[in-house]
């Protein structure tokens, strides 16, 4: 298996990331300029958290969560191909991770049921933690 193989999920999250952001962004320019809220409604740090619905809310709360552990995702994905040790193994993991993070994103954007949020969720993040103690365990010759 070609070592790059591990980019794809890898750019994936990136543009999932992206994704959201823009989606963030329109959620929250259209509630803005529908309330007619100025300059003055949104000067105090969080304001627009507090007055937000949770269609404009629910993006960004998202977009941070695209922060945490797609960070460890990230990294790991960097060391297996540095130490050349990407293979269909680490490949599948990597992608079942960004099924189930696109799935959580899509599902805390928009009807955000919380109890199938929290499966996707745990499910994407158990991929990360596969290919964390898988690679640790090869890395320590476990």
């Amino acid at each position: 298996m070609m070592q790059e193989a591990i980019f794809s999920p890898f750019f994936a999250t990136v543009f999932l990331t992206l994704l959201v952001w823009l989606y963030m962004y329109i959620r929250r320019i259209s509630f803005i300029t529908s309330r007619k809220l100025s300059q003055k409604d949104l000067a105090v740090p969080g304001a627009l958290a507090q007055i937000s619905p949770p269609n404009v809310s629910n993006p960004s709360d998202n977009l941070k969560n695209l922060f945490e552990i797609p960070i460890i995702f990230y990294a790991l994905i960097l060391y297996l191909f540095v130490t050349k040790q990407v293979d269909a193994v680490y490949v599948n993991a990597a992608w079942v991770y960004v099924v189930f993070r696109a799935l959580h994103s899509a599902v805390h954007c928009t009807f955000n049921l919380i109890i199938l949020r929290f499966y996707l969720y745990l499910f994407s993040t158990l991929a990360v933690w596969f290919i964390a103690i898988r690679a640790a365990l090869i890395h320590f010759g476990i």
